[in-house]
């Protein structure tokens, strides 16, 4: 009988790991840090021993648990094949292979934003949902996105990569990418402190901004202080990714939009500046989206990672 899953979250500092019932419910979660030296060699190894650990703590066999899942950087195709994740030194291969013949037993892994996506379907702010964008915004800009029920893996695990699609044609900086005006460049937690930098620089509209250090969290705190020049980095930031939604949506038509990440702390006024944008623009038929902030923060990854293995590869939720 199938009781347990364990889900993994790689991250580039730490692993982050939950112990669930098939219902989802977490009994239990840790961290492990991410040995990324000699080409990332040690992640799965050391993950392959800190849940075999943790079964032996909690006395349970492997009979009695359903797989395990993980979720991790960069494109992991449908087969559980990444194609390079950069950070962590990994190159292609199979990670579903490799670390069911550390664990002998079933695994299932994705891309950590595609995984963090399901688990807000499944337990987050996506309940009900089947149809949905996530967006994470962070340092850069992850995105997972579910459609009919599905993880949208596509053909090498890169599909939901929102964070790259172009949406300045006048940009001149390169992103991280190597590519130049992508939507992380502006809609980031590193690209709003540079939107508020390069307007800073421009005008001598006076600011609170001026007064300390310049982030996407002192930008959406002085918005709340009406400060104009911060509300008008906010209406470009809104802008920015309220059209590329819109177009995402055209493609897609979810009707949940979660918006997660770090900067999603500032909490619903981020909303009160995509909205207006993605109205504007988005067709008809996928105007009526509802816009929510993620509630399961650090966590989606391993509540995700845990439903990729329940739904026995198929990525579909009920």
């Amino acid at each position: 009988m199938k009781q347990y899953v364990f889900g993994v979250d790689v991250g580039g500092t730490t692993v982050k790991m939950g112990f669930f019932d098939v219902k989802g419910n977490l009994l239990e979660k840790w961290e492990i840090p991410t040995r990324t030296e000699d080409k990332g060699s040690h992640i799965l190894p050391d993950v392959g021993e800190s849940i075999l650990k943790k079964m032996k703590e909690k006395q349970i066999t492997k009979e009695e648990v359903a797989g395990v899942g993980l979720g991790a950087p960069g494109p992991i195709d449908s087969e559980g094949v990444v194609h390079r994740a950069v950070n962590l030194g990994w190159d292609t291969f199979s990670i579903k292979n490799t670390l069911a013949d550390i664990l002998h037993m079933p695994v299932m892994a994705g891309n950590d934003a595609n995984v963090a996506a399901l688990g807000e379907m499944w337990k987050g702010s996506g309940q009900g949902s089947n149809d949905l964008i996530m967006v994470t915004l962070g340092t850069g800009i992850g995105g997972g996105i579910i459609s009919g029920g599905r993880v949208l893996t596509g053909a090498g695990g890169a599909g939901g990569e929102i964070g790259h699609i172009h949406v300045d044609d006048t940009e001149t900086e390169s992103c991280g990418c190597g590519n130049k005006g992508c939507l992380e460049q502006y809609s980031s937690a590193t690209g709003i402190a540079r939107l508020a930098k390069s307007r800073l620089a421009k005008s001598d509209k006076e600011s609170v901004l001026r007064h300390g250090p310049v982030s996407a969290k002192s930008v959406f705190d002085a918005v709340k202080q009406k400060d104009a020049l911060a509300i008008e980095v906010a209406e470009e930031f809104g802008r920015y990714l309220g059209d590329g939604l819109a177009v995402i949506a055209g493609v897609i038509n979810p009707d949940t939009i979660v918006i997660g990440g770090g900067v999603s702390k500032a909490g619903e006024i981020l909303i009160d500046y995509i909205k207006p944008y993605y109205e504007k623009n988005v067709f008809h038929g996928s105007k009526d989206v509802k816009f929510v902030l993620a509630t399961l923060g650090n966590d989606a990854g391993i509540y995700g990672a845990a439903r990729l293995v329940l739904d026995g590869g198929a990525n579909k939720a009920d």
